[in-house]
């Protein structure tokens, strides 16, 4: 096998003000190469049915040449010039307003009607490069933005090699608010019982050590192996904590709905700082203990407590998307938001340096409305989404989809997806049953929430 000179290409071949052309030819192509894709399997400006992705990659199958067939795109790959034609260079470093706009591109590109298929897509401009995986209709980073040098180039074309050639069955959820009360642990049974209604394999977390609800809720006991145990026993086998819930129906049949790793009391210990200090990179162990679970489940929820903790922090740690559960009339759960998306999602992306985990807009949970009701709520989100710059106030776009995630240019709509209020989803607590099998409306609403986030 030929070894592509990266060397050669990033130091005699492409100009400083490269243009997209450029980089697609003697960039971009290469990559493709290198990643293990031949010409046929390739196609140059695909339309996505949303757009032209400048390439759409598959393997071919017997009988089936992509660049003859021109379906079922496996990765797409989005290529940006080095500069503009005026010499302003193009920067697809994170946060910028080029990398962002790109970032939306190839998002809008995937989850396109062509493209159902499609579970990578990469943006590039041979000076920055970044994969992006799918799953249903999320989008999340699988890497940062990195900056392409000769010393790391190789190292990143195989790091992205191996993840499309290996790709992860799971999506790691955390359901999280910095404010207790908004039905986070409800939310969560019901969530995985409507996705394994929908034919998906779903683990359950519950990582919450003082309430503990969810296992207790499900009546789910802890096995001879703890959570609590695994965090410091590097012996133990997490997936030996995994507990199986069943239901027993009608006929006295005992059906299986999904998996749970249950709470329990020694969790309450690593509270205390002196003993959460005795856990092997802290916040980030959990997340190597759940990865061994990523090609067995199609979707882990984890149940994170209230607070900024070592449990709540570990379980963010764990996610690739963070699903924020509010309230409309409780205030507080709606500003916390602002806290969970600007300063702790950060905070943890920054040490993750892989561009994950992200925010999911807000919902309002447990929704009974008023019109006087709904126009506070309203009248407290313009307030959160307003910046006051000393000349006249303007909207935080980059808050905006969190909280209107269908407002456009021209079209300010302020839709936000709600869980109505059932009594039953209450009583449901009490008798061991996720809410969804008692009430044919509560599961047509999760399913609405399921089909909103995630599923397709």
């Amino acid at each position: 096998m030929v070894l592509t000179d990266w060397n050669q290409i990033l130091d005699n071949i492409l100009p400083d003000e490269s243009n997209e052309a450029i980089i697609s030819n003697d960039f971009v192509r290469p990559l493709i190469k290198a990643l293990g894709f031949n010409k046929q399997e390739q196609i140059p400006e695909f339309p996505t049915g949303n757009g032209t992705v400048d390439f759409a990659i598959r393997k071919n199958t017997v009988g089936d040449i992509f660049s003859s067939t021109k379906t079922n795109p496996y990765l797409l790959v989005e290529v940006k010039a080095r500069a503009t034609g005026s010499g302003a260079k193009i920067n697809l470093l994170e946060g910028t307003p080029q990398y962002i706009s790109t970032r939306e591109q190839i998002k809008r590109y995937l989850l396109a009607s062509e493209c159902n298929t499609s579970q990578w897509g990469i943006i590039t401009n041979s000076i920055h490069i970044q994969l992006f995986r799918r799953h249903g209709r999320v989008v999340v980073p699988a890497t940062s933005s990195i900056l392409i040098k000769k010393d790391n180039i190789h190292k990143i074309v195989a790091d992205i090699k191996h993840l499309i050639d290996h790709p992860p069955k799971a999506l790691i959820v955390c359901l999280y608010n910095d404010k207790g009360g908004v039905g986070k642990t409800t939310t969560t049974i019901n969530l995985a019982a409507t996705l394994r209604n929908q034919g998906k394999k779903v683990l359950v977390i519950d990582f919450d050590p003082q309430q503990r609800d969810l296992s207790e809720i499900l009546k789910v006991e802890p096995t001879d192996v703890k959570i609590s145990d695994c965090l410091i026993n590097n012996q133990l086998n997490i997936a030996d904590a995994v507990q199986p819930f069943y239901l027993t129906t009608k006929s006295n049949k005992k059906v299986h709905i999904f998996d749970v790793i249950p709470s329990d009391k020694k969790l309450e210990e690593y509270m205390l700082p002196e003993y959460s200090a005795k856990i092997q990179k802290g916040p980030a162990k959990l997340r190597d203990l759940v990865n061994i679970f990523i090609y067995n489940y199609d979707y882990i929820l984890i149940d994170a407590p209230t607070n900024w903790t070592f449990f709540s922090k570990s379980s963010v740690y764990a996610s690739d998307v963070v699903l924020i559960p509010t309230k409309h009339n409780n205030f507080a759960s709606i500003k916390n938001v602002v806290k969970v998306i600007k300063q702790f999602i950060p905070e943890i992306q920054q040490q993750r340096n892989d561009g994950r985990p992200i925010a999911l807009p807000i919902f309002f949970n447990e929704h009974k409305p008023t019109d006087a009701s709904i126009h506070r709520a309203k009248t407290e989100i313009t307030k959160i989404l307003t910046i006051n710059n000393g000349q006249r106030p303007i909207i935080d776009n980059q808050l905006l989809p969190y909280f209107y995630p269908k407002a456009r240019k021209g079209n300010f709509d302020t839709t936000i997806f709600h869980i109505p209020e059932y009594a039953v989803v209450s009583s449901a607590a009490f008798a061991n049953i996720p809410a969804v099998f008692q009430h044919k409306h509560v599961a047509e609403y999760y399913l609405g929430l399921a089909e909103e986030y995630f599923i397709v």
